[in-house]
């Protein structure tokens, strides 16, 4: 479903993503670690076309997206939740949710992304900047999921996000792939979430993959020791 070949990129003269290589199957979790700094968040950024690609390939379901826009990706089935949510505060819960639908020529919201997060439905019409870390987090995936992509890509999605709420997040993600058949990668520090939520575990080192493992038979002590400072 997502294809990346001997993908760089850099910032400027520096470059940060040295060469990667790296498939998902249609309907695999994949989980990225590694400290930070190590180069998560660029991978995520240079998937969706924020960062450009040095050099390299990325295709998403045989189509290739290399050298797109952003909102090119998105049409071509890529979804992206930001670390740090980037929900729109002054927006209602709906209307954040609706913004998604850019891509799709869909007017209203599909019933089933608020069966996912039916607290969303509750609170549809308050400002997302009254919502709390938790539900501005699903707001966020809600809103992804809305662009109805084949691949989606969360970075940090746990961070300032208390446990009981993690745990459930790692619940709905699940239920995200079996429901839709969704590829999904997130970018994440936490094991325990990694654990929960993954099929698979990648560890990225300086801006390489060093550590490759199904999660039936990972490592935790080893992927425990590149993920401390």
């Amino acid at each position: 479903m997502l294809n990346i070949q001997d993908l760089r990129a850099a910032y400027g003269a520096s470059e940060v993503l040295h060469g990667i290589d790296f498939k998902v199957e249609p309907g695999e979790i994949v989980a990225i670690m590694g400290r930070n700094g190590m180069g998560k968040t660029t991978l995520m950024k240079t998937l969706m076309g924020i960062v450009p690609e040095k050099s390299g390939t990325i295709t998403v379901s045989d189509t290739p997206v290399t050298g797109l826009k952003s909102h090119q990706r998105v049409a071509r089935g890529i979804a992206y939740v930001p670390q740090g949510r980037m929900i729109f505060s002054a927006m209602t819960v709906q209307e954040n949710v609706e913004t998604g639908l850019t891509v799709t020529g869909q007017k209203t919201v599909p019933e089933e992304i608020y069966e996912l997060f039916p607290v969303l439905l509750e609170m549809k019409n308050r400002r997302g900047g009254n919502l709390s870390g938790g539900q501005q987090q699903q707001l966020a995936i809600a809103r992804a999921l809305a662009s109805n992509p084949k691949v989606l890509l969360l970075d940090e999605p746990t961070e300032g996000i208390q446990p009981s709420i993690i745990r459930e997040m790692a619940r709905t993600l699940r239920q995200i792939r079996d429901n839709k058949g969704l590829s999904i990668v997130v970018s994440e520090q936490v094991l325990s979430f990694a654990l929960d939520v993954a099929d698979r575990v990648v560890v990225i080192e300086n801006g390489n993959f060093v550590h490759d493992s199904p999660r039936a038979g990972i490592d935790e002590a080893k992927v425990s020791k590149f993920l401390s400072v």
